[in-house]
C-alpha cells in the first residue's frame, strides 16, 4: 500500500505541474495577445491618421478627352479607392512653367506629386534635388533620382493591332497619321501601327504628317484634311489629345466620303460611330493605385527610387484595345474583318478579325509570345534594323528614332 500511496503521490505532482505549466501559458498567450491587439489597434489607429497629399500636373486642359483626360480619370479613381488621399490638379500647364508650379504645390504641403508630360522630365528633375523630402514621379521620361520615379502605360502593342485593322479595311493602300511631335514614343507607335498594316497588307504605305502639338484640335483637324483630301487616305490613326480627327473623318462619312480611324486614349466611339473601328485605351489608375499604395505602406520613400520605372503593357493591364471601354472592335466592323483572310506562317490561313484577338491573346501572356517588334525589321531606308528573330527590348523601343520600312514622314508647306 506505501508504494500504491508513494506512485498516488507523484501522479498528483505530475498533474499539478501540468496544471500549472497550462495556466502560465494560458496567460502568456492571454497577455501575448492583449499586446499585440494593442500594437494592431495603435498601428492601425496610425495608419488611419496618415494623409497623403498628392498632386497632377497637367499638360493639356482635363476635358481634351484625350492623354490629359486619361490621366484625370486616373486621379479621381484612386481619390474614391483611398480615403487617406487628398488629391488636386493643375491643368494646361505649359513646360517652361513646370517648376514654378511644383514650388507652389511643395509650398501647399503635397508630399507626392505626379508630372503628366515628356518636357516636364528636366523640370521634375530639378524639383527633386531641390525638395529632397518630396516623392516625384515623372510620365514617360527617362530620368530618375532617389526621390524620383518614372511612370507610363505604353500603347505600341495596341497600336499593332489598330494595324492589322487599318491594314485590312484601307481600300486606297494609304493610311494616315497624325502625329503630335515625333519623339520616340511616338515613333515607337507609328512603328508598331505600320508593322500591323504591312502584315495584313505589304502594298500599304502610312503617311504621317507631324503638327508640333500635343493638344491642338485646329491643327490636327488640317493635318487630317491633308492626309484625306491631298495624299488619298481613307484610314486614319493620330496622337493628338482631342476626339477632332475621329469628328472629322465622321463628317467625311455623312458626306458620302467613309475614312476610318482609331481612337486614342480614351473612348471616342460616340464621336464617330460609323468610323470608330477600335482604338487604344489607358487605365493610369492601374498605376496609381500601386504607386501610393507603395507610397502609403512605405514601401516607396524618398530614398530609394532611383530604380522604379513603371512601363506597364496588356499584361499589367494597364492598356486595353477598344474604341470604348469593353468594346475592342465597333461591331459594325466585325463582319467585314470576318471576311478577309491572311496567310500567316505558323497560325496558317486566318480571319483578321481572329487574328486580333490572337494577338492580343499572346501579348496578355505572362511571358508574351508575340511583339510586333520582332526581326527582320527594315527601316525605311533600307537598313536592316532588326535581325531575324531578335526581339527589341525596352531601351530601344524607348529611344527609337528610326521609321519601319512602309512609313513616309510628309512634309507639309508649313514644316
Amino acid at each position: 500500500m506505501s508504494c500504491v500511496g508513494a506512485l498516488r503521490g507523484h501522479i498528483k505532482c505530475i498533474v499539478a505541474v501540468i496544471v500549472v505549466a497550462l495556466l502560465c501559458t494560458a496567460v502568456t498567450w492571454f497577455y501575448l495577445e492583449q499586446k499585440y491587439s494593442a500594437l494592431l489597434a495603435e498601428e492601425k489607429a496610425q495608419y488611419k491618421a496618415k494623409k497623403i497629399k498628392a498632386a497632377w500636373i497637367f499638360v493639356g486642359p482635363v476635358e481634351d478627352y484625350g492623354w490629359t483626360y486619361g490621366h484625370y480619370r486616373g486621379m479621381v479613381y484612386v481619390n474614391k479607392t483611398f480615403d487617406w488621399l487628398e488629391v488636386t490638379y493643375v491643368e494646361a500647364v505649359k513646360e517652361a512653367d513646370c517648376l514654378k508650379v511644383i514650388d507652389r504645390l511643395v509650398s501647399e504641403g503635397y508630399q507626392v506629386i505626379f508630372t503628366t508630360s515628356f518636357g516636364y522630365m528636366d523640370p521634375t528633375l530639378e524639383a527633386a534635388k531641390k525638395y529632397p523630402n518630396v516623392i516625384f514621379f515623372h510620365c514617360s521620361g527617362y530620368k530618375r533620382y532617389k526621390n524620383m520615379g518614372t511612370y507610363f502605360a505604353d500603347l505600341y502593342q495596341v497600336y499593332y493591332l489598330n494595324g492589322l485593322i487599318a491594314g485590312a479595311l484601307t481600300e486606297t493602300n494609304k493610311i494616315g497619321y497624325v502625329a503630335a511631335h515625333l519623339i520616340p514614343e511616338v515613333i515607337r507607335h507609328i512603328n508598331a501601327f505600320a508593322i500591323g498594316v504591312h502584315e495584313v497588307n505589304p502594298n500599304a504605305t502610312v503617311y504621317v504628317i507631324e503638327i508640333g502639338a500635343w493638344y491642338d484640335p485646329p491643327k490636327a483637324r488640317e493635318a487630317a484634311k491633308t492626309l484625306i483630301d491631298v495624299i488619298g487616305c481613307d484610314v486614319l490613326a493620330f496622337t493628338e489629345d482631342s476626339p477632332t480627327v475621329v469628328s472629322l473623318c465622321e463628317e467625311y462619312y455623312k458626306a458620302g466620303k467613309p475614312v476610318y480611324v482609331f481612337g486614342h486614349y480614351s473612348p471616342m466611339l460616340k464621336y464617330g460611330p460609323d468610323v470608330c473601328v477600335s482604338g487604344q485605351l489607358v487605365h493610369w489608375e492601374v498605376i496609381y493605385q500601386d504607386i501610393l499604395m507603395k507610397i502609403y505602406l512605405g514601401i516607396y520613400n524618398t530614398t530609394n527610387l532611383q530604380n522604379v520605372d513603371y512601363w506597364w503593357l496588356l499584361k499589367e493591364g494597364a492598356v486595353e484595345l477598344g474604341c470604348d471601354f469593353g468594346i475592342p472592335i465597333n461591331p459594325k466592323f466585325e463582319s467585314i474583318l470576318k471576311s478577309k483572310y491572311v496567310e500567316d506562317p505558323i497560325l496558317g490561313k486566318i480571319s483578321v478579325y481572329d487574328l486580333v484577338f490572337k494577338r492580343l491573346a499572346q501579348m496578355k501572356e505572362e511571358v508574351p509570345t508575340f511583339d510586333p517588334f520582332t526581326g527582320p525589321l527594315y527601316d525605311n531606308q533600307g537598313n536592316l534594323r532588326v535581325k531575324p528573330g531578335e526581339r527589341l527590348g525596352h531601351d530601344p523601343l524607348w529611344n527609337m528614332n528610326w521609321f519601319v520600312k512602309n512609313v513616309v514622314v510628309w512634309k507639309t508647306s508649313g514644316s
